[in-house]
């Protein structure tokens, strides 16, 4: 076997939103001052964010924190322009590559859904072709009626994305659904929109993410250390560029992406159960699980006491059920998490789970095991030979992962 040293040189145009110019439209919710954690969430993400305020906007939030936040300015008018060269609400859409409205009131929907053009946000939706997120927020009563469901309903047969609203207390004082959605999650459905026609459009990729948990007894259970994020990077990478993504992940304390179906579940026969039905018409499944290899040959029905000194627990080995995979067009990836020499520990399980290449890092190494950011893995191909990539961020792990798995799909 030899080891090819990678240059670590990574493509970016999948990375983040870096380049991307994204239009905020900002209207007249209590929930406007979310906004500014959104627009300062996009700009991190490395977005040109351009924010547009409508005149109710201006009764909750001020046109100078926008401006600070974005280093961009700030379009409150119809007639006010920003460029010398063109009205400013024709030259924020053809610059568009995202146009997102968060919050959107009742008000904002209905004006998008009728396709008023009377201020600048309602001008710029109308002169776009870059794809339009939005995000309600308004009472929960509001938002329930049947005219802002069938406005929200008609703007999603056009093509928008919905950031659906979230349940719990409301500026009223009323529970109910109506909360904006976390802007964390609004800037995954914006990378996700923005990806929507990448390399990986009309795939269907399923990723399995996290640690299974065997039980013991009700109380109790063994598991791994895995923490999830390497699984739950690749589900995001994948989403990112274009694929319809189903992560099927064992308990994390990570949030789930946003944009991508999630299937909880905990055991590893939940796990294999998840994982079977939802390869079947996918394109690409990568098991990035760290799979309990044993679980108890008996589970208690009540809590184990106490009693003696000791407690002798009793394993039985379970059964490697990724050959079980199968589907038409399916490509399969294996992981390996191994202690020294990884690469050489992963190269038998490359045919033996049925799988184009098997990603294998060294848990020991510092910076690459579990619950760490970054990760250093070997790419482990079926003749044994193995590409050494450098220590990266595991979003840019997923992505050469995904780069590499690309070549393989039909």
């Amino acid at each position: 076997m030899t080891n090819q040293q990678h240059n670590g040189k990574e493509p970016e145009k999948f990375l983040s939103l870096n380049g991307k110019n994204v239009v905020l439209g900002v209207s007249g919710s209590i929930a406007a001052y979310k906004a500014a954690d959104l627009a300062s969430k996009l700009v991190q993400a490395g977005a040109q964010v351009d924010v547009i305020l409508t005149e109710s906007a201006q009764e909750f939030v001020g046109k100078s924190t926008f401006a600070a936040l974005t280093h961009r300015p700030v379009t409150t008018g119809l007639w006010e322009a920003n460029s010398p060269l063109a009205i400013d609400h024709v030259s924020l859409a053809v610059n568009a590559d995202c146009v997102v409205v968060a919050p959107a009131t009742a008000n904002t929907i209905a004006k998008l859904a009728l396709g008023l053009s009377d201020d600048a946000l309602g001008a710029t939706v109308l002169a776009t072709d870059a794809p339009l997120v939005v995000a309600p927020a308004m009472d929960a009563n509001m938002y329930a009626s049947p005219a802002v469901q069938q406005n929200v309903e008609t703007l999603r047969e056009r093509g928008a994305v919905i950031a659906e609203p979230g349940k719990g207390r409301l500026a009223s004082g009323l529970i109910g659904k109506g909360r904006l959605q976390d802007p964390a999650q609004i800037v995954g459905l914006v990378r996700q929109a923005i990806g929507r026609s990448g390399d990986y459009a009309g795939r269907k990729v399923v990723v399995s993410a996290g640690g299974t948990q065997e039980p013991i007894d009700p109380v109790r259970f063994i598991s791994n250390r895995s923490t999830g994020k390497m699984g739950y990077a690749l589900a995001e990478a994948a989403r990112d560029r274009g694929a319809d993504v189903t992560l099927v992940s064992a308990p994390t304390a990570l949030d789930h992406p946003a944009g991508v179906g999630f299937v909880p579940v905990q055991t590893v026969n939940g796990m294999r159960e998840a994982v079977l039905a939802a390869s079947e018409p996918a394109d690409l499944l990568v098991m990035a699980a760290a799979i309990s290899d044993f679980s108890p040959a008996n589970v208690a029905s009540e809590k184990i006491k106490k009693n003696g000194a000791s407690l002798t627990l009793e394993l039985q080995k379970n059964e490697d059920w990724m050959p079980l995979a199968t589907g038409p067009k399916l490509v399969k990836v294996a992981f390996a998490a191994e202690t020294g020499d990884a690469a050489v520990k992963a190269r038998d399980k490359v045919e033996s789970k049925g799988a184009v290449f098997t990603v294998a890092n060294d848990v020991s190494e510092e910076g690459s095991g579990f619950g760490t950011d970054t990760n250093r893995v070997a790419i482990v191909d079926a003749s044994g030979e193995a590409e050494q990539l450098p220590l990266m961020d595991k979003l840019v792990v997923a992505h050469a992962i995904l780069d590499r798995a690309l070549k393989h799909l039909k």
